[in-house]
């Protein structure tokens, strides 16, 4: 299984954590989750792969979220803070099995960032209202446009 599994959710983990240091904990954490919790997995909700890409997501959210995290980055100097994206991406392309990149590029502009700040910067949609000084309900509303449309153009993959 990590074999099989271990590239899609390190990319996944990393565009989070953007830290490969950090990414490799989560992994580990997400391989354990998933071992412990394997008997909650329902095939009739959706398919494996999507039930531990939210395992891997909400894990690496709440890595973020932790206080150990919050700590260690408020005493590590200034140049080990400073990400360098290009350094951290993953040109790995057989980890990303239907080519979602691709898919989320033929939506709207507005659309895609909804998407970003929430699956792929852990953003809630309380933080996405105050960046984006938008109405709550706005941001709530247009997400859930975004993951419609998003589910429409996925059909075929399932």
């Amino acid at each position: 299984m990590y074999d099989h599994y271990s590239g899609a959710l390190y990319g996944v983990i990393l565009r989070i954590v953007c830290s490969k240091e950090y990414t490799e904990d989560v992994i580990q954490e997400v391989f354990v989750k998933i071992w412990n919790s394997i008997h909650q997995y329902d095939a009739s909700k959706g398919r494996f792969y999507t039930w531990m890409i939210n395992i891997a997501r909400n894990t690496a959210i709440d890595y973020l979220k932790s206080k150990g995290f919050q700590n260690e980055l408020k005493n590590q100097p200034l140049p080990d803070f400073v990400y360098n994206t290009a350094e951290l991406s993953t040109t790995n392309e057989e980890s990303d099995f239907i080519g979602i990149k691709n898919v989320l590029e033929t939506l709207e502009t507005d659309k895609q960032e909804l998407i970003n700040l929430a699956y792929y910067q852990g953003f809630t949609q309380n933080e996405i209202s105050e960046k984006l000084k938008i109405p709550l309900g706005t941001v709530k509303t247009k997400m859930r446009n975004a993951l419609m449309k998003l589910k429409d153009l996925l059909k075929d993959y399932q």
